[in-house]
Formats: structure tokens, sequence, C-alpha cells
């Protein structure tokens, strides 16, 4: 079992996001990606999402990436909203694990990181040791 910081650095290749610095949550379900507009559509009778994010801290640079709705679900933040979120399934590449998770998509603008990473994804895969960071290496 690979050892966590409390912040590391990913990819979600599938949806072409090559580098993204996630907060590690232990306090959070579902992993989150920051995400400021969505746009359902229908493709081959299945139900889409066209998602704009701003995969990078203090930077406005856009990427759009498609993917199928997996699901939506009722959420409550660490604040207490509750709010009724899409979810969709793509892969994560962190350390050793290159794999599927579960992520639900909302506005983090007001956040400092772009990603949650929770408890789902790391179950059984990956203890965390909240006094490190960046465990599994920098940016690349």
């Amino acid at each position: 079992m690979e050892i966590l910081g409390w912040k590391e650095w990913g990819r979600l290749p599938d949806i072409g996001i090559d580098a993204i610095h996630m907060k590690v949550d232990t306090g959070a379900k579902t992993s989150c990606l920051h995400a400021f507009k969505l746009e359902p559509f229908e493709k081959d009778g299945q139900d889409w999402l066209r998602v704009l994010v701003h995969p990078h801290q203090d930077s406005l640079d856009e990427h759009v990436f498609e993917s199928p709705i997996h699901d939506q679900r009722e959420v409550t933040d660490s604040g207490g909203h509750t709010e009724v979120r899409y979810v969709i399934r793509t892969r994560l590449q962190l350390g050793a694990f290159d794999g599927p998770i579960e992520l639900t998509l909302t506005n983090r603008d007001t956040m400092k990181f772009r990603m949650l990473l929770g408890r789902q994804a790391m179950r059984k895969r990956f203890m965390v040791n909240p006094e490190l960071a960046h465990q599994l290496g920098e940016r690349t």
C-alpha cells in the first residue's frame, strides 16, 4: 500500500488532464473535480456531459472534455450545503495506481485545489500521512 501526503499530483488521462494537484480528503466519500460549466447532451441514446474545467490552480486556462453521465447524487459539502451533482467515471493515475474512480463535478473556483481525492478512490490502495506532502512526486 502506498503512502499519500495531504496533497499529491495525479493524472486523469482519459479526460485529457496530464497533471492535477489534488487535496487528499479522507472526510470526503467521493472524489470531486472542479467544473465551471456543465452542458448535458445526448449521444447515441445515452446522456453525456460536455465539461469545462480550469485544471490548474491560479489559472484560467480552460480544458474541455466529454464524458458519459454515470449518475447524479446529492452531495453535502464540508459547510453543510447539499446539492445534486453529476458523477462521471474516469481513470486516475496516482503513483502505482492506474484505474477507474468516480468523480462528482462542481464549481470549486473559491477553493485552493481543483480536485479532492475521496475515500472511495483511496480504499485498499493508499494510506494517508497528513504530515507529508507530494509523497508520489512533484508535478511532471
